[in-house]
């Protein structure tokens, strides 16, 4: 799944927070119960060193056998009992009145000989951390912590690093928009971030050898077919001329036929090639409002021979009005275009279905092809058939024209073995 930069980077820094604070709280946590049964030791170890000097002073305090007020119980050793000078320490719960619950101590004990030397065992208890008050102190502030450094990097992406990435959305903005001949309506970048503009800079230039290449095919395009027009009316007016003579058989006659052809195929490619010249050269400046409907049905009656010759069944549904402003020459070029496509390659007998609705006109036509190459069937040259008749040209000027219009779109779809022509404002 595809996502932002933003947000890429709000979801590994989110996952990198969780696992350092979570590795983070487990080695504090480790050692503030180091550090606070350290201090709890060390009290412990001092307030043995004042019990058993009161009770070289004072031996009464021999007696006492339970904890009190002091948290300390002095017990004699017993037959039996395993007795030791050394410290030890431990954690142990004892029930608390007050709170009604078993609260945490740690506890010293040790062993001493009274001043009667009769050995005793001395225990010292004090309270300590109720770790699991403190896991849910710790867990509780980390959560906070934890939610207030995601939000914090979310506040940055959206008031820091948005304005600094704004040139970047500027620049694969103005990458979508970009056509050739097309870079009026381009959002200047500026910028003080050097890769950014180096970015642009670089983007500016590859638009810049691109238009100059392309304005040079352009250019040759239109010349090599301005310049071959004359010779081929000439070629093809002397052709008709001798084919007049009566002197000439008939084989000779069926090879001029084949060659008038072949230059009326060439003129006929001459004159697409000059008119996808003109169309991106924005040589058809008067707009005026077209109703498609209405051209619909005109052309249908200019191509009504030829439907006639494949005996192809017309069939026009109207939904609604499609509307719009646009050159009248290219309108009726676009649209017989597409005519004459669902006408050349459809099967006899076959179908051609139009549909026209809101804003919305769809050209079906049978036909006995596996679907198109939706990817290069607007290219120029390229031809779904092997078809000579074809130059390859009719579909690219269709997109030509349609992308002179920001308005308009076509795309190509193949369903119910129907090749499907769709033109949506």
């Amino acid at each position: 799944m595809q996502v932002s930069l933003k947000n890429y980077t709000l979801r590994y820094l989110s996952i990198a927070f969780l696992i350092i604070i979570t590795i983070w709280a487990a080695l504090f946590y480790a050692f503030i119960l180091e550090e606070v049964y350290d201090n709890v030791d060390d009290g412990l170890k001092n307030q043995k060193i004042l019990i058993l000097r009161e009770v070289y002073e004072d031996p009464n305090l021999l007696e006492i056998n339970a904890y009190g007020i002091n948290q300390f119980r002095i017990t004699p050793v017993g037959d039996g009992d395993d007795f030791s000078e050394e410290n030890y320490l431990d954690n142990e719960f004892f029930y608390m009145p007050y709170d009604d619950e078993m609260e945490p101590y740690r506890v010293l004990r040790t062993g001493f000989y009274a001043p009667d030397q009769k050995p005793y065992h001395l225990e010292i208890r004090t309270s300590t951390v109720e770790e699991d008050d403190l896991i849910l102190n710790l867990t509780t502030a980390l959560v906070v912590l934890y939610l207030v450094l995601v939000l914090g990097v979310y506040l940055i992406n959206e008031l820091v690093l948005r304005r600094a990435w704004r040139p970047f959305r500027i620049i694969l903005e103005n990458l979508n928009l970009y056509r050739f001949g097309k870079k009026d309506y381009l959002k200047p970048v500026s910028t003080n971030i050097v890769e950014f503009n180096q970015l642009n800079e670089e983007i500016n230039q590859m638009w810049r050898r691109n238009e100059e290449v392309f304005d040079e095919q352009k250019r040759f395009i239109e010349n090599a077919a301005h310049e071959l027009q004359t010779p081929l009316a000439i070629t093809i007016n002397k052709l008709e001329l001798l084919m007049e003579d009566e002197s000439l058989s008939e084989s000779q006659l069926t090879q001029l036929a084949d060659s008038k052809s072949s230059l009326r195929r060439l003129v006929n490619l001459n004159k697409a090639l000059l008119m996808l010249s003109k169309i991106e050269n924005k040589q058809y400046k008067d707009v005026r409002q077209i109703n498609l409907n209405q051209l619909v049905k005109e052309i249908s009656e200019d191509f009504q021979d030829f439907l006639s010759f494949k005996d192809i069944t017309l069939q026009v549904a109207e939904y609604g009005f499609f509307d719009i402003s646009m050159n009248k020459d290219l309108a009726l070029v676009l649209i017989s275009n597409l005519f004459r496509n669902a006408i050349r390659y459809n099967i006899k007998g076959g179908i051609i279905s139009i549909t026209i609705g809101q804003n919305h006109l769809s050209v079906a036509n049978t036909g006995n092809q596996a679907p198109l190459n939706q990817e290069k069937i607007f290219n120029r040259f390229h031809k779904g058939t092997q078809d000579s008749q074809s130059n390859g040209l009719g579909l690219a000027i269709v997109k030509s024209i349609v992308d002179t219009y920001a308005e308009l779109s076509i795309d190509y779809r193949f369903e119910e073995n129907m090749h499907i022509f769709s033109l949506k404002k």
